[in-house]
């Protein structure tokens, strides 16, 4: 008989548990907390035989003792083992074949084996294991080639008594034969890849929950929460679920539309108004373009206002090209080629500062956006006005004067799209856009932390239902870009997109829906004083420490929009600063160099240092990635940002008890100074910066 005991009891003084490899466990365990959580599932010890594993279906994950002296070896083996009782699960009453669960365990096993850092993998290199053996192996996984590894079967006993590959397993295994960490890096592109040693993305944040980092990076990306993550992988397990029981097909069209709803139901945007799901902020401006092109037979002039604080590859979207050299759904392009379809448009460009890098005065900002819609208005064409409400810097332009001055205009052709892409909005402002007929361009990733790269169209009433009506296809090219369960079902002109599904898409959205639910559920009054109260401690953190200099001093021209009501939409909440090293501005290099060292674990730089100073450099901390911002008239430097996100006051609300409310808002506060802190000490060792 199994000596059996459960795995939470082995902390023992074993050699395991030395001084020295206590943070290598840690570090291994904090990875265990992205394997799937499934009840009634116990996850067993066996002592009296430690080089036992074995799956008993539906109830137990039994480890021998041996494995857990290996702990990357333990957590692939207990990944496999919680994998295949995942999908033996959503077999439902009909258990007769079990390779399925043999074939979907080995594939999301490889995947979470290929995306380990580089240290854990040396770990197993030589472990002469059948498992790590095969998981390792290049073999393109088939149910043929699975056939001949009858070790796996002999894991849970279960014989096949089919052995017959079921059709309609196909698209459920390609599409949620993945782990749900890299389900939220895929559908988008390679700046969503993760590195194999810190296990970050060009954004410095990684697909899985990282909270050993103080996060206020919102402006750019953020890391996961613990919370989405955990909602966004008892999703796949759902959708796993369905998918085997109603079909694919069905499954993945009913769980787009329901995000739809979701989004609807939390930003109280009106059933009329459609919705266009897209993996990036940049997609949303490529299929702007392709919608002005349908519902505009005339010339085309784009108004790119804040074109130097938008994404970088969104002018190329609105010119209808290529703007990566591989499209979200993974086609090969060539990167500033015309995409099939479109036609030739014109795109006026209008930053926010001038040739000497001086940010532009409200007046002379809506001066050149005046005179370019009326001499484009003259020509005859049809003008798209994008205006910026929040740039990457927290910058809004044009006014609201400037547009109700041009409206009176004659015989305008005119379609005003609101990039809202940091979604530093409130729903009423979002309803207020939309009553007046305008596009709004939002993302998931910025203000409300979903994991970066989920974008969304929202058309108001009355242009929803003139594409309706139209029966023109929009630009062939764009099957390489989007799904037809991305548009609305009922639409002719999108009718010939794939029909796949963009699940690293849809998951990202469903994280981010997640959070934005969490962010509202805090009561208005907490929120909003939560929200003053962590804004006006960063603002003053900053202007009190004096190797930082401030790029967010004129409010007036931070928020050209003026309203004694309370909102997102008119107070700051992006922070961007200089540093300054004896008085003198850092580099555009040194800036870069900076950001990543502030988001590195530096102990090891400061050995013999005091134990205050290995902390401080041992903290990682994650803030907005650098804006390349003149420093005066001829200096080229860069900017860093330090922003709120929803999380500030989610996560403080989480025990929904005031006092706690604003003693959490209070820690996050501390995590500000610990921060510039940590900026000071890098700047004081200027050979780190070199």
């Amino acid at each position: 008989m199994i000596n059996n005991v459960l795995i939470e009891d082995q902390y023992k003084r074993t050699r395991l548990f030395e001084k020295e490899n206590i943070n290598y466990l840690v570090r291994v365990l904090k990875r265990f907390n992205t394997v799937p959580k499934i009840n009634n599932i116990n996850i067993i010890t066996s002592n009296s035989e430690p080089d036992l594993f074995k799956i008993v279906p539906n109830k137990s994950v039994i480890i021998g003792s041996s494995f857990l002296d290996k702990p990357v070896l333990a957590l692939i083996y207990l990944r496999y083992g919680i994998e295949w009782q995942l999908w033996y699960k959503a077999l439902g009453k009909d258990k007769s074949n079990a390779l399925l669960c043999d074939l979907a365990a080995l594939k999301v096993t490889k995947i979470f084996y290929g995306i380990l850092p580089k240290v854990d993998k040396e770990k197993v290199k030589k472990l002469n294991h059948f498992l790590i053996d095969m998981i390792k192996d290049d073999e393109h996984l088939n149910a043929e080639s699975l056939l001949k590894y009858a070790e796996l079967e002999s894991l849970h006993g279960i014989k096949n008594s089919k052995k017959v590959f079921e059709k309609s397993w196909e698209p459920i295994l390609e599409n949620l034969a993945k782990p749900t960490e890299y389900l939220l890096m895929s559908g988008g592109d390679l700046r969503l890849n993760i590195d194999e040693i810190e296990l970050l993305n060009k954004y410095g944040c990684r697909p899985f929950p990282r909270p050993d980092a103080f996060t206020f990076a919102s402006s750019t990306a953020t890391s996961i929460s613990n919370f989405a993550f955990d909602k966004t992988d008892k999703i796949r397990r759902i959708l796993i679920q369905n998918s085997l029981k109603k079909g694919f097909k069905d499954t993945t069209i009913a769980f787009s539309e329901l995000l739809k709803s979701n989004l609807r139901k939390t930003l109280k945007i009106k059933e009329e108004c459609q919705i266009i799901f897209s993996p990036s902020g940049t997609d949303s401006a490529l299929q702007i373009a392709a919608i002005t092109q349908i519902i505009s037979d005339k010339e085309i002039t784009h108004i790119l206002v804040a074109s130097d604080e938008t994404g970088s590859g969104v002018p190329a979207a609105l010119k209808g090209c290529h703007f990566e050299n591989t499209t979200a759904l993974n086609y090969p392009v060539t990167k500033g080629d015309k995409i099939d379809g479109f036609r030739d448009v014109d795109l006026i460009k209008i930053p926010l500062r001038d040739e000497n890098g001086e940010l532009k005065s409200t007046l002379q900002m809506d001066a050149e956006v005046f005179a370019a819609i009326s001499k484009t208005n003259e020509q005859g064409r049809h003008i798209v006005l994008h205006v910026m409400d929040q740039s990457k810097l927290g910058y809004q332009s044009p006014s609201e004067e400037i547009i109700q001055k041009i409206d009176a205009l004659k015989n305008l052709s005119i379609q005003i799209i609101i990039d809202g892409s940091q979604l530093r909005l409130d729903p009423k402002d979002i309803q207020n856009y939309l009553n007046k007929g305008y596009i709004i361009t939002i993302t998931g990733s910025k203000y409300f932390t979903g994991p970066p790269y989920s974008g969304a169209l929202i058309l108001p009433k009355n242009i929803s239902r003139r594409i309706n009506s139209i029966k023109v296809a929009i630009p062939a090219g764009l099957t390489n870009y989007y799904n037809h369960s991305d548009w609305p079902a009922s639409w002719f002109c999108s009718k010939d997109l794939s029909d796949g599904f963009n699940y690293g898409s849809n998951m990202r959205w469903n994280a981010a829906i997640v959070e934005m639910e969490r962010y509202y559920k805090t009561p208005i009054l907490y929120r909003n004083m939560g929200i003053e109260m962590f804004c006006n401690f960063v603002e003053d953190s900053i202007k009190d420490a004096v190797f930082l200099e401030p790029l967010f001093g004129d409010k007036t021209k931070t928020n050209s929009y003026n309203s004694n009501e309370f909102g997102l939409r008119n107070i700051c909440t992006i922070f961007p600063f200089f540093i300054l090293k004896n008085e003198k501005v850092l580099s555009v290099d040194q800036v870069k160099n900076l950001y990543i060292l502030l988001n590195s674990d530096l102990s090891d730089k400061f050995e013999g240092s005091s134990v205050e100073i290995i902390r401080l450099a041992a903290q990682k901390c994650h803030i907005g990635q650098p804006v390349n911002v003149k420093y005066g008239n001829d200096c080229q430097s860069a900017v860093l940002r330090i922003s709120l996100g929803a999380r500030v006051i989610s996560e403080s609300w989480v025990n929904r008890d005031i006092s706690l409310f604003f003693r959490n808002i209070e820690a996050q506060m501390n995590q500000i100074t610990l921060i510039i802190k940590k900026l000071e000490l890098i700047i004081n060792n200027p050979e780190l910066l070199n």
